[in-house]
């Protein structure tokens, strides 16, 4: 499979030649923001002069390729990043990002989450959670003039439709080609459009997960901290049908063979020390409007940390209780606590940096450089914005009220896939297409060993009674007649729904899934029945959402042309937000001054983890670790300037929400650490680069080497990585 080279020969669009005026701007003051930026591959030989002053050691054209080494071994992973480490298909992520895979194997007797797992050989290594996939990048090509032809001179729903038509037609030529996974990526907030094609690998096993106390090591406690002392890694191994094609698990599936695989380093880098990191960033929001700033702040961020802190205490007091309950909602309430203290770091650190004040004066001195007519549409994007904005609480919370269940949300999802069965496939909605259809049945059977109905019925009380709280604009009369006005109704509502159903039976989902996916009747089932009654209702608002997103498509790119002209004025660099497609960013290990006359280094060692035990969770550090650290021995793996075992570092590199995972490289591309997470004080770069504080924080690789090797051994898996010496 070669990588279509067309997106870096393609004619630039208006933004796009903006963009590189930009880089040009970039290029004459290298100092200024030199660490910004979440770049595009293709991106990356206009900054050669900056990479090779940074310190890079490579040919920066070569990163343009993405079927090359050393971006070819970069993978989206779950909801994050890996990476390829050895030619048998091990991928190195996070313990994190592999939560959800150690959680699904887990159960009260065999705690897999606590006691961490080695296979001791392939036929020990476990099968991950059926929804879980790793895509490889195998393609980027650009396609603006395709998706945008037919919606150029529409409006609103119209627009949107034609983007949409386009996008899906895009996608359904590219995988034609089994085992392909393709999709379209919008750029520049609907300006420039890409096709993306990814191989899709659906076997993945549990090979390797330290302990809890180990893996998350400080928990919520040290959460977006630092100093750090985390090992967050796992490795899992992919595998492929006998015929090297993508394949659903099977016994004699054979291990998937990259093109290549990153190698880790055998020394570790020190202060100063050039660092890049290649990753699958989620969405950032640094070109957003200030208005959408101010919303952020004032609004959004506070009603989060509230309603996510309302979710986490109904799970903990369910878990007190049940320790069957705790292993089945440990991933999805690590999730949530990091969702929570993550939207308490961006309020704090937006408001530390006066975000919104800024961004506000940067739009009215671009604005002021902007033509008549271009600043009539922008004012048609604030009241598009402004729309959407008068209905946002009921949106937040029923959007919860679906991504926080498992059988309310397998309900929906079977009878929406019940009704798109009866269209065309090109007409069904995205997410309810034949080629979704695997991952549809892989999510429905994962449901019993993440679901307690108690617990469930505590989250949707907890949401659903928030619901019934709002004012009636933004009320649904489908939702009120199902549960009712109060929150007596609510509670015997769902305790009648959930005494009911039999969708917590696999066998009993897997027939209703066969029923949908035909689009026969499916079985009366209270869940069922109830979805039945409230798709209409998310039918309705989806038509709203999509012609304001048709809106949104049509008129942001006005805003981003004149911000990109604006930048290049400025001087100061201009690349796409993040949208879960390939980026790369550079800088260097690099301290951190979060406060006056508080310093960090960056690099932390194990004496850390002794001055952090107490013995209690989460500062629990497990007894063969701690008598590790007591024999001292780190030869091969100790850090000059430490004097000891080196455990996390930090840099300066711009990441964000889906780099967790991400490779760190040295100057010549070697692992040197795995990122896992941001200081508190940049919790807010989603939205606003701060190069005061924007920081990452990453497992170093030693560390990972010695805790295979010294601590729980895997000696297998350190030859297989070429590590044995």
């Amino acid at each position: 499979m070669t990588q279509n080279t067309k997106a870096a020969r393609a004619t630039p669009s208006r933004l796009a030649r903006a963009a590189l005026a930009c880089l040009a701007a970039l290029a004459a003051h290298a100092h200024a923001h030199a660490d910004e930026g979440m770049w595009m591959p293709s991106q990356l030989p206009q900054l050669d002069r900056q990479l090779r002053e940074a310190g890079y050691a490579g040919d920066p054209a070569t990163l343009a390729d993405l079927t090359a080494a050393p971006l070819n071994a970069v993978v989206r992973a779950g909801g994050g990043t890996g990476a390829f480490v050895s030619a048998d298909g091990l991928v190195l992520t996070n313990h994190h990002v592999a939560f959800g895979v150690i959680q699904y194997n887990s159960t009260p007797a065999r705690n897999l989450i606590d006691a961490g797992y080695v296979a001791a050989d392939r036929a020990g290594e476990l099968p991950a959670n059926p929804d879980f996939r790793v895509l490889v990048t195998i393609g980027f090509d650009q396609v603006t003039d395709q998706v945008l032809g037919s919606a150029r001179g529409k409006r609103g729903r119209a627009y949107f439709d034609a983007v949409d038509a386009a996008s899906k037609q895009v996608v359904a030529e590219c995988e034609r080609e089994a085992g392909v996974r393709c999709s379209v990526a919008n750029m520049y907030n609907g300006t420039d459009f890409y096709r993306i094609r990814q191989l899709e690998l659906r076997d993945l096993r549990l090979v390797y997960a330290p302990p809890r106390s180990i893996g998350n090591f400080g928990d919520e406690t040290d959460n977006f901290m630092w100093p750090r002392h985390t090992g967050d890694f796992t490795l899992l191994r992919a595998y492929v049908g006998p015929d090297g094609k993508p394949a659903a698990f099977a016994p004699d599936n054979v291990p998937y063979q990259p093109r290549s695989h990153l190698q880790v380093a055998s020394e570790g880098p020190h202060e100063g020390s050039f660092a890049m990191l290649a990753g699958y960033p989620g969405i950032t929001y640094r070109h957003r409007t200030a208005a959408e700033f101010a919303e952020q702040v004032q609004w959004t961020l506070p009603a989060r940390v509230e309603v996510f802190d309302a979710l986490i205490a109904a799970i903990e007091a369910a878990g007190r209780q049940d320790a069957q309950a705790r292993t089945l909602y440990a991933s999805q309430l690590q999730s949530l606590k990091n969702n929570r203290k993550r939207a308490a770091g961006e309020l704090d650190g937006l408001r530390r940096s006066d975000a919104v004040g800024q961004r506000a004066a940067d739009e009215r001195d671009m604005l002021r450089a902007t033509a008549r007519g271009d600043r009539r549409e922008l004012e048609a994007l604030d009241q598009v914005l402004a729309q959407a904005s008068a209905m946002r609480e009921r949106d937040l919370l029923l959007g919860l009220a679906v991504s926080q269940s498992q059988l309310l949300r397998s309900a929906l999802v079977l009878e929406r896939l019940r009704i798109e069965a009866g269209k065309p496939d090109p007409a069904r909605e995205t997410g309810y297409q034949a080629r979704d259809l695997a991952l549809i049945e892989g999510t429905l059977k994962q449901v019993q060993r993440r679901y307690d109905p108690a617990v469930e019925q505590a989250l949707l009380g907890e949401l659903l009674g928030r619901y019934q709280r709002l004012p009636d604009a933004q009320r649904l009369a489908e939702f009120d007649a199902a549960f009712g006005r109060t929150p007596a109704e609510l509670a015997a509502a769902l305790q009648s729904l959930y005494a009911g159903t039999a969708l917590g039976d696999e066998a009993a989902r897997m027939a209703a899934f066969a029923a949908a996916r035909q689009g026969a009747a499916l079985p009366a089932d209270p869940l069922l029945q109830l979805a039945a009654r409230l798709v209409p209702a998310q039918l309705r608002l989806e038509d709203e959402r999509k012609a304001r997103d048709g809106e949104l498509l049509r008129l942001r790119p006005v805003y981003m042309a004149a911000l990109a002209g604006w930048r290049a004025h400025q001087g100061r660099p201009l690349y796409p937000d993040a949208n879960g497609t390939l980026r790369v960013s550079y800088g260097r290990l690099e301290a951190l001054q979060p406060r006056d006359a508080v310093t960090y280094s960056p690099l932390t060692s194990v004496a850390g983890i002794l001055e952090k035990h107490t013995g209690q969770v989460p500062f629990d550090a497990p007894q063969p670790l701690l008598d590790a650290i007591a024999r001292g021995d780190f030869a091969g793996t100790a850090d000059a300037s430490l004097g000891t075992q080196p455990v996390n570092f930090l840099t300066n590199l711009d990441t964000t929400g889906g780099n967790s995972g991400s490779p760190v490289l040295d100057a010549h591309g070697r692992l040197i650490g795995l990122n896992f997470d941001s200081n508190w004080e940049a919790v807010s770069a989603s939205w606003w680069f701060d190069p005061r504080y924007k920081r990452a924080i990453h497992v170093d690789m030693r560390y990972m080497r010695w805790l295979m090797d010294k601590v729980y051994p895997a000696p297998h898996l350190l030859r297989e990585m070429g590590l044995d010496d």
